[in-house]
This record gives structure tokens, sequence and C-alpha cells, in this order.
């Protein structure tokens, strides 16, 4: 079986509910898409690094019991998670507050193990996952060590899979995120992108910026309506979504969307049957608050025709 690994942060997560208090969680793109892809089946360590305090216990010891690999999760003293908060208006849209400056996760590729963490990440896995947000969160340092990581693993014959979840606040510099961000397309197998996200790095017509610096071997794009096209071997597919009637919380979407494709592609599903799958757990997961839904929420059928 293909072992995955995910590369990123996961954050304590506190929403607030209509009334201003507040509830508290965890999350992050990559952490979520890496618990998904657990309940579906898949053999996923999580890449990060957290803090010596109880919640970063908490969430390494909440993420073993989903079915997550945590060796790759290295521990730092002195330090802590980031944190963020979601507000969520009555369209189920949200707006994030973060406080993470000073997260562990910033420098998981600037400490003493990260060449036993290079050497891992390019021999154990067969795929490798990441997000812009997982760019933003290293110095350009750090980003070339990841970048060696990737490359030694490509040699090794693993594919790699980049999600553009762009946040300009991520970024202290839109031309560095570009260059980041083709640095990171250049070298992956599967790109699973959005209009909105391209729209805000490059711009007007974010797609064809996207494609004029070379297409990807697979690309997902997700719309502003209900669907998605899937781009592979010159073919062209878009593939629409059920529309959701009770659209609560949007807060990983797209998360689930990536997990079910990937998944489905693991399992040696079509492109255009694996976006069915993406759809039908991200419509699922939009119909709950806050990143995770219980498992009691997880859809059958989520591989179906």
């Amino acid at each position: 079986m293909v072992r995955v690994a995910c590369i990123g942060e996961c954050m304590i997560e506190l929403s607030e509910r209509a009334d201003g208090s507040l509830s508290r969680s965890y999350g992050g793109d990559t952490l979520n898409t890496a618990l998904y892809m657990a309940r579906l089946g898949v053999a996923v360590d999580y890449v990060t690094a957290l803090g010596d305090d109880g919640w970063s216990d908490e969430m390494a010891t909440a993420w073993a019991s989903e079915g997550i690999g945590t060796g790759q999760v290295v521990r730092m003293a002195g330090r802590l998670p980031g944190l963020y908060v979601i507000q969520t208006d009555a369209k189920g849209e949200r707006r994030f507050q973060y406080w993470r400056d000073r997260a562990a996760a910033r420098d998981l590729f600037d400490q003493p193990g990260t060449q036993a963490l290079i050497d891992a990440l390019s021999r154990d896995y067969g795929l490798l996952y990441l997000s812009g947000i997982t760019l933003s969160l290293y110095g350009e340092a750090g980003r070339e060590r990841l970048f060696e990581a990737l490359d030694r693993a490509r040699a090794n014959g693993a594919r790699l899979a980049f999600d553009t979840n762009f946040r300009v606040r991520g970024w202290p510099d839109r031309e560095l995120a570009k260059r980041a961000y083709r640095q990171i397309i250049d070298r992956s197998d599967i790109v699973l992108a959005s209009v909105e996200d391209l729209d805000l790095l490059f711009g007007d017509d974010g797609e064809q910026a996207l494609l004029d610096g070379g297409e990807p071997d697979e690309l997902v794009l997700k719309l502003t309506r209900p669907a998605c096209r899937v781009m592979v071997g010159g073919a062209d597919t878009e593939v629409g979504a059920t529309p959701v009637p009770n659209v609560v919380d949007t807060t990983a979407a797209g998360d689930s969307f990536a997990a079910a494709y990937l998944a489905a592609r693991l399992t040696g599903a079509d492109p255009e049957k694996a976006a069915r799958s993406g759809h039908r757990l991200a419509g699922a997961v939009v119909q709950h608050r806050g990143a995770i839904i219980p498992r009691s929420a997880m859809p059958d059928g989520v591989f179906g025709a």
C-alpha cells in the first residue's frame, strides 16, 4: 500500500458561536486532508512540529486515534502550536484571524533533526502532499530544504500533490509567493487548484497564468460554481457537484475534496470518478460546523459510481 506524507501545520481552532462564546478544536488544511484520508482507509502520516505543551499532546493523541501516523511529528521544547479563530456568516462563509508567528511548525525545516526528516521523506513515502499554506510557513532557507526533500523523494519514485490554497496574509510579498508557487507546481504530479486561489495570487485570469507556466500532468481546477475541471492527458472534463441545500460552514471543503480525490486515485479510480468522490465528501463536510465532522457524519459511498 502506498504511504502518504501530508506536510504542514495544525493549529488550535476556536469557533465563534452566535452568542460570542467560543468552542475549541484543532485544524489546519493539510491536517484536515490527512484526517479524512485516514478515515477513507489511506495509510497517512502527518509531518509537522508541535510544542511540549498540553494542547500539543492532545493534538498528537487525537491524530493517532484517527489512524494518522505521528512518527514524523517533531516536538520542540518551550514552543506552542499556532491558534486561529473562525467567524462564520449566515451563508456559511468564514473569516479567519491567526496568531501563529512563533508556532513550532514554522521551524520544521530548521531544527537539529531536519536532515533525518528529509531522509525519511525521500525514502518512506509514495505520495507527498502539501499546500500553499505549507509553503508560506517556512522562510526561503526552509523552503529550499523542503524542495530538497521533495526532489529526492520524486527521484526515488514518489509522486507529489499540491493544493494551491493561497492566503494573502501568509506572505510578506506577492512576488515571493508567485516564485514559490511556480517552484512547487513545476515539481508537482497532481495540482489541486481553485479559480479563487489563482486569481488572488496571479490577478485577473489566474487560471491562464498557471497554464502559461506549463500545465501539470494532472490538474483539478475547482470553479466558482459547484463544479471542477479535470485536465489529464489532453482531456478537459467538467465534473459537476450536487448542490448542497444546507451549507452551514465551508471550512475544510477544499481539504476534504483533496482527501477523497487523492484517496480515490490511490485506489485506481480515474480522475473524473475521483472528482465525484471529492464532491461527495466535501458536500457532507459543509453541512457541519468546524473543519472535522463527526465520524458518524461521514457519508456512505464516497467512492461510489
